[in-house]
């Protein structure tokens, strides 16, 4: 089995890591270097120095070695190259030495942990500082400045690049997160938008073509099972209204979701003044089940203020009370026992009341499966405009059995709808 390094938890990099391939490039060529300027005699300071002559060769392979863990061990490379850097200055001095440390010192804070990227800066500063004083109380001339100089440029000057790089990296890398989160919650939205469309989708075609199917599928049934012609010529011609009907309002969805069609006007959207139409459809599919079916409207007079039947009902609202009707006649079509199915309308300052109640019981003759869908589509419906919507049994008000009743109760305020 093969052990995993893990990542340093200060600095990123795995534990016990191989040195990068570009810093033995880096290492080697400044040794190199360093042997080259030694083997040709050419040192910075001289040979007055305690320890001249090969002592030069030292303090270069060991800068040259802190080269290899510029990137895997900063914090490590630093001290000791700053040790070999001070003890270069006891012997005839190399270029290359110097150099290299620069780079070390580059790297320490490039590739350092965040505390010592913003501490490192700082103390080349002190440094800095303290040498150039220290140097001019000492020697008391203008050329001592120029140590100063030099330290700085040695050590400042590396680890405020480093410092700089970095910023940049770490701003580039925030960027780069940020346009990903941004990516991944476009995403998110179009995901949700395009869900949210289906169900649309789905609601509107169930409310606008189950009625109709659901009526040809029982009158079919009906003259199918009864030997009688008159029958079968009253069903057969429900099945054609329903069929046409049924037909148009496939044409009008497809023709919503066609793209390109910008020529085409929208179709109108249904009101609660065709519920009128609507009863009288759901009475003529209703008969052969002995159904009837009633309608009481109780919203203000048209004279009186706000909204009403000549008022001003919110279109959302308004076309969730009319497929709200809608799905309950074509249920009560489907499952209803024979007896009277009410409609009632009622409208406050505030609110919407919508209420369809009909027979519950076993029915006689045929019934049109059906899957709970209606149900689903006006509990969705009534939750997009933040109303309230019940569907059950109850013991009916004059105690003659339990009825079914589709309740819904929907805001006409302003911010009902979301």
């Amino acid at each position: 089995m093969t052990a995993t390094r893990l990542p340093s938890r200060r600095t990123g990099v795995p534990r016990g890591a191989r040195p990068h391939r570009h810093d033995g490039a880096i290492a080697a060529v400044g040794l190199g270097c360093g042997l080259v300027l030694w083997g040709i005699g050419l040192g910075m300071h001289g040979r007055q120095v305690p320890l001249p002559g090969v002592w030069v060769l030292l303090p270069l392979v060991v800068v040259a070695g802190t080269e290899l863990l510029r990137r895997t061990a900063p914090r490590t490379a630093l001290p000791v190259a700053t040790a070999a850097l001070v003890a270069d200055q006891f012997t005839t001095g190399s270029v290359a030495t110097v150099v290299m440390y620069t780079d070390v010192m580059y790297a320490a804070v490039l590739y350092g942990t965040p505390a010592a990227a913003r501490r490192i800066p700082r103390i080349t500063v002190l440094v800095t500082v303290a040498t150039t004083v220290g140097f001019s109380a000492w020697l008391q001339t203008v050329e001592s400045l120029l140590i100063g100089l030099a330290t700085g440029l040695v050590t400042y000057a590396p680890a405020s690049t480093g410092a700089l790089v970095r910023n940049h990296r770490d701003a580039a890398e925030a960027a780069r997160l940020r346009a990903r989160q941004t990516a991944l919650l476009a995403e998110i939205d179009r995901t949700q938008a395009v869900t949210a469309e289906r169900a649309r989708m789905a609601r509107e075609l169930h409310d606008v073509v189950a009625g109709h199917l659901s009526a040809i599928a029982i009158h079919s049934t009906a003259a199918l099972s009864l030997d009688d012609a008159g029958t079968s010529r009253d069903a057969l011609a429900v099945v054609r209204e329903n069929s046409v009907a049924g037909l148009a309002e496939m044409r009008r969805l497809i023709g919503l979701l066609r793209e390109g069609d910008g020529e085409r006007e929208p179709a109108p959207a249904p009101t609660l003044e065709a519920l009128d139409t609507l009863v009288e459809q759901a009475r003529a599919n209703g008969a052969a089940g002995g159904l009837g079916f009633t309608l009481t409207d109780r919203r203000r007079p048209p004279a009186a203020p706000g909204p009403g039947p000549g008022g001003a009902l919110p279109a959302p609202v308004e076309l969730a009370a009319y497929r709200i009707v809608q799905e309950a006649l074509t249920n009560a079509v489907k499952h209803a026992a024979p007896g009277t199915v009410a409609v009632e309308l009622g409208l406050t300052d505030h609110t919407l009341d919508v209420r369809v109640t009909s027979p519950f019981g076993d029915r006689p003759g045929p019934r049109a499966p059906g899957a709970g869908a209606g149900l689903v589509g006006m509990r969705e419906r009534i939750a997009l405009l933040n109303g309230v919507f019940e569907a059950g049994p109850v013991a009916a008000d004059d105690g003659t059995g339990p009825v079914w009743v589709v309740r819904a109760v929907l805001p006409v305020g302003a911010g009902g709808a979301r």
